[in-house]
């Protein structure tokens, strides 16, 4: 890999991203606490192993000093998607990160320009829109500041294929293409569920079976996470469904929480 590639962030996006640039070279992962840090090797570690190369997971140096990422030359920042957050972390990382190093945001739906501004580098930003689980997805969205230089471009683009990653170049707006067409959908299937008292699973079973898909619109919302479903749905100006609100109000995120539509425990 010639990029020496760092992660701010300990989540999901954050963990897989790390897995598999770990089969290419050497990364460096920053996660804000002990407790994070610690979340986040296992979870490479169980990632590695589930890729047939379990030693990559020596390759992803874990950190909890932000001072880890300095010196390398294409920093990733992968937190939670709140614009205030994103953006406060990427003013420090633009801050202190050498003046050559690219930043990039994994947001699924933030305005590219208003974070690049807020990184105070915007000819050396861009969104690099990773899809969970990222081991396995082929996609990325790669999304560009007006400022970003060919040159910042072009390492981008080198990188996703070098991580065996297919990039599309698309619009900086809100949710890109993917999301931007997906949510209408998987929202529309709550509604749909929720009007005609129909479960979950039969609501997914006629979607699998009947329109090929490989997982049923609710069951994949659990999967996405229902809180970052809800934030997607607003930034994009898409109608979250009341049943969506109500399930995040009482902590019922999804899989991860181990409750959503579905039970998981």
């Amino acid at each position: 890999m010639h990029e020496r590639l760092a992660i701010a962030g300990a989540g999901t996006i954050a963990c897989g991203l790390a897995a598999t640039a770990a089969l290419h070279g050497d990364v460096v992962l920053w996660a804000r606490s002990d407790a994070s840090a610690e979340r986040a090797r296992k979870s490479v570690a169980k990632l590695c192993d589930k890729l047939g190369d379990a030693a990559a997971a020596d390759r992803v140096t874990v950190a909890n000093d932000q001072a880890a990422l300095h010196g390398e030359t294409f920093i990733v920042e992968a937190v939670v998607e709140d614009p205030d957050h994103k953006s406060a972390l990427l003013a420090e990382l633009g801050a202190a990160a050498d003046p050559e190093a690219i930043l990039a945001t994994t947001t699924s739906s933030l305005s590219i320009e208003e974070l690049a501004r807020a990184s105070g580098r915007p000819e050396r930003f861009l969104g690099l829109h990773v899809f969970n689980p990222v081991t396995r997805m082929e996609l990325v969205e790669l999304v560009f500041a007006a400022e970003t230089t060919e040159e910042v471009r072009q390492r981008a683009r080198d990188l996703c294929a070098t991580l065996g990653k297919t990039a599309v170049e698309v619009p900086d707006t809100p949710g890109f293409v993917v999301n931007r067409l997906l949510f209408p959908y998987l929202f529309d299937a709550v509604g749909f569920m929720v009007q005609h008292d129909m479960a979950p699973a039969d609501v997914d079973k006629c979607m699998t079976l009947g329109a090929g898909v490989p997982m049923g619109p609710i069951a994949l919302l659990d999967f996405v996470g229902l809180d970052v479903s809800m934030a997607i749905g607003d930034t994009i100006g898409v109608e979250v469904p009341a049943r969506v609100r109500e399930l995040v109000a009482e902590g019922a995120l999804g899989r991860k929480a181990g409750r959503g539509f579905y039970d998981y425990s």
